[in-house]
């Protein structure tokens, strides 16, 4: 089975440990990242949604008008725009971009951001939400002739877009809550999952198949780090060693507290951390175990040989999507271009060739 490779297009330069400087968009930065992605060979590359952030949707019509190849992974929130109305946005941007489009559903699992665009239903709600929002989605996408829907949180008459693509949008998916994956079982088309160890890994694919399997549906799975490469693996681990000093120093300067987080994937994440740092053949929990995991947050460590044999390993567990972007986020774009991702794409090519 082909493999994926998911970049990442921020609106400026920053991370843990770059602190922003300058605007929130940066219209310059955003074509040098997404170059960048194009040449290093990545399929697409995200571009994130919060609720204080510039539209995702936006950016990525910029960047796709700087590229040619380059895909791109959409994350949009249901509830806050018509169902039909996005629909035909997607569908749209589509047609403009040759097809390059795919949708990052995220229900969202912070109930103060969330508030911040308005929204006050609990969890549970806003997944079956998200249940009705996707039906809605596919359908105004695909139906050739109007339609009426009629849920708890929508309700349309004569719904129906005149815009069609040329084949189907992807959506993938997140949220780890047993409503979430209810959804994804439902829906998605790639389930996405944070770096996680791989017992973690087994076990949520085998529940996201089972629920997809009720409805006589396979899912495909994907899986976020943040590689940490070095040209030996002690160099590696020193530089993420002092990866987590700069992190440290940036939290400190922010005044970031760690506190607790509210929503499934991140408390995964930190029940990995509490096992330790180093798990299993490479995966560190450094700067998710500092910052609270905040998003994708965990590394693999290693030469780019090394880190790429690990991902082969998450690869025999069912991931066919591999998000990776770095604490240095356009140099590592650049160094994966260069090792981890051709070298991957050929370990996982002799695999497919042995087992043929």
């Amino acid at each position: 089975m082909s493999i994926e490779f998911i970049g990442y297009i921020a609106g400026h330069h920053s991370s843990e440990i770059h602190p922003q400087v300058g605007p929130v968009l940066q219209p310059e930065y955003v074509e040098k990242v997404a170059r960048a992605h194009e040449e290093a060979g990545f399929d697409r590359a995200l571009v994130a949604f919060h609720s204080n952030s510039p539209d995702s949707t936006l950016i990525a019509s910029h960047a796709a008008s700087v590229t040619k190849k380059l895909q791109f992974l959409i994350a949009h929130r249901p509830g806050f725009a018509a169902p039909t109305l996005a629909a035909r946005q997607f569908a749209t941007l589509d047609t403009f971009n040759g097809g390059r489009t795919a949708v990052h559903i995220i229900t969202g699992g912070d109930d103060k951001e969330l508030r911040g665009d308005g929204s006050y239903i609990g969890k549970d709600e806003r997944y079956a939400r998200t249940d009705e929002y996707l039906t809605v989605l596919r359908q105004e996408w695909t139906a050739d002739k109007p339609f009426d829907f009629k849920g708890e949180y929508y309700q349309f008459e004569g719904a129906h877009s005149a815009v069609k693509t040329a084949k189907p949008i992807p959506l993938y998916f997140g949220g780890s809550s047993d409503a979430a994956i209810a959804v994804a079982g439902k829906h998605a088309d790639v389930y996405a999952l944070w770096g996680e160890t791989y017992e973690q890994v087994r076990e949520v694919v085998a529940r996201v198949r089972a629920e997809a399997a009720k409805h006589g549906r396979q899912v495909r799975f994907s899986l976020s780090l943040r590689p940490i490469l070095a040209a030996t693996e002690d160099q590696a681990w020193a530089r993420a060693e002092r990866i987590l000093e700069q992190a440290k120093e940036v939290a400190a300067q922010k005044g970031v507290v760690r506190k607790e987080p509210a929503n499934e994937g991140s408390k995964r994440l930190l029940a990995a951390a509490a096992q330790g740092s180093r798990l299993d053949k490479r995966l560190w929990t450094g700067v998710a175990g500092l910052l609270g995991a905040k998003g994708n947050s965990t590394s693999l460590v290693g030469t780019a040989e090394q880190v790429a044999e690990a991902l082969v390993d998450y690869y025999d567990l069912g991931i066919t999507t591999f998000l990776i972007r770095g604490f240095d986020p356009l140099e590592d774009a650049i160094d994966y271009g260069r090792t981890l991702i051709p070298l991957t794409r050929q370990l996982i090519a002799q695999r497919e060739a042995q087992v043929a």
